[in-house]
């Protein structure tokens, strides 16, 4: 049998791994947020800002620039940060610097990506995501400054960041400034969820899906965190400019900026989908286990596989009462990745309240159901030791737990030591209220 789980006592973890400053007007729901307004936006990202206050733009005006960006990088009227800069008449933007699904979105997650040309500037390409993670020291030679305008999804598994981290390094090797150009964290930057990696101990798991000992959901913006990992987690420092944005607040989710969301990623076309890609995006990481949606119209929404009963797992999770979360049956056949082709079986996931969801502690309790029900089958006794699964967690420990028979409130209860300091590291280097 499975393991019930309170109400309360769910509720009660949500309120330990993070807390939220919800004001009245808050949205909890995607289709309530503020509308678009290109004239006047709620908030501007910090590629505007740079464009209209002389301070920041001394950053790169005159300057022989180097831009580390991909397709999300746009200001508020979906312009490309590199036209932007390409279009101005005191910015030399003399390379680019393309990240995982390149430099206008191209690719597919885990392509690599080779050297080119941007067709549209004529400005050389050097991929990231290709022979190297790293900028080569000889790319950066002829170079005055290198600028990131990135949007990510606030979960320590995407590898934006870390692409970040590794070019702030590299700059701090070439003596030249690193400027962030500060965007929203569209899950939020109020809260921290899941547990802490630990790949500092746990060196077999470090990878480009998890190198820093953060949080899985680190409840910060990319000019936050390129603070954080300048000043406590990177090995050479840089000097580092944020330029952050105008009217953004902690709380907000994406749709209450105001402003658009350009998909990060293949499968996260919209902003809600950040949140289903912590929901999910773990078990998914386990090669042909269970299908998250990937290859059906809703990615990173449902655990499916052929020997699931959807009934049995539809009942199992409603019973944990978790919160901010419905669950509905569902039978599909996926057009690609696990299980591509057959039919397959289990639960719709729907995300209720985009405030009192826990991506991450939900996943954990849908694990152990799933541990429960189908142990039979193997699904986390198979992973490899290397395997994609630990590598996303940064750890061993949540599944060698659920092999023991943990429950998830006695999994999510061993990371709360570590989790309130990474919550003291974190406190240090925030820039909004």
């Amino acid at each position: 049998m499975f393991k019930k789980t309170a109400a309360s006592m769910v509720a009660g973890l949500a309120l330990i791994l993070g807390t939220v400053a919800m004001p009245t007007t808050a949205a909890s729901q995607p289709s309530t947020g503020t509308p678009l307004d290109v004239e006047n936006p709620r908030v501007r990202p910090g590629v505007e800002v740079l464009m209209r206050h002389t301070d920041h733009l001394d950053h790169v005006r005159g300057k022989r620039v180097g831009l580390i960006t991909n397709a999300t990088g746009v200001d508020s009227k979906l312009i490309s940060t590199i036209d932007l800069f390409h279009d101005h008449p005191d910015i030399d933007l003399v390379a680019l610097f393309g990240p995982e699904h390149g430099v206008r979105g191209e690719a597919a997650a885990g392509i690599r990506i080779d050297d080119y040309v941007d067709e549209s500037t004529g400005v050389p390409v050097y991929s990231l995501y290709g022979a190297t993670r790293r900028p080569r020291q000889e790319w950066l030679a002829d170079l005055d400054v290198l600028v990131y305008d990135i949007q990510d999804v606030g979960s320590s598994s995407y590898t934006y960041i870390y692409t970040m981290a590794h070019s702030m390094e590299e700059a701090g090797k070439a003596d030249i400034p690193f400027v962030v150009l500060d965007r929203p964290n569209p899950v939020g930057a109020d809260y921290v969820d899941g547990p802490v990696l630990n790949v500092m101990e746990e060196s077999d798991v470090r990878s480009f899906i998890g190198y820093y000992d953060i949080a899985y959901m680190y409840g910060m913006t990319p000019g936050e965190t390129a603070k954080m990992f300048n000043e406590h987690y990177n090995e050479e420092k840089v000097e580092l400019h944020v330029v952050p944005m105008e009217g953004y607040e902690r709380w907000m989710r994406q749709w209450d900026t105001g402003l658009p969301f350009v998909p990060t990623s293949t499968h996260i076309p919209d902003a809600k989908h950040a949140f289903y890609y912590s929901l999910t995006g773990i078990v998914g990481e386990i090669r042909g286990g269970i299908n998250i949606g990937v290859g059906y119209p809703n990615p990173f929404e449902t655990f499916a596989a052929p020997w699931i009963d959807r009934d049995e797992l539809t009942d199992a999770i409603r019973a944990r009462n978790i919160p901010g979360l419905m669950v509905r049956p569902i039978s599909y056949r996926p057009f690609y990745a696990a299980f591509s082709g057959q039919d397959i079986n289990g639960v719709h996931l729907v995300i209720s309240n985009y405030r009192t969801i826990r991506p991450v502690t939900a996943q954990i309790h849908m694990m152990e159901i799933i541990q429960d029900l189908y142990g039979e089958h193997k699904l986390f006794e198979n992973v490899s030791p290397g395997s994609g699964f630990h590598k996303a967690l940064g750890t061993r420990k949540v599944r060698e737990m659920l092999l023991e028979g943990k429950s998830a409130d006695e999994i999510i209860a061993s990371f709360q030591p570590r989790l309130e300091e990474f919550k003291k590291i974190r406190e240090q280097h925030l820039i909004y209220e």
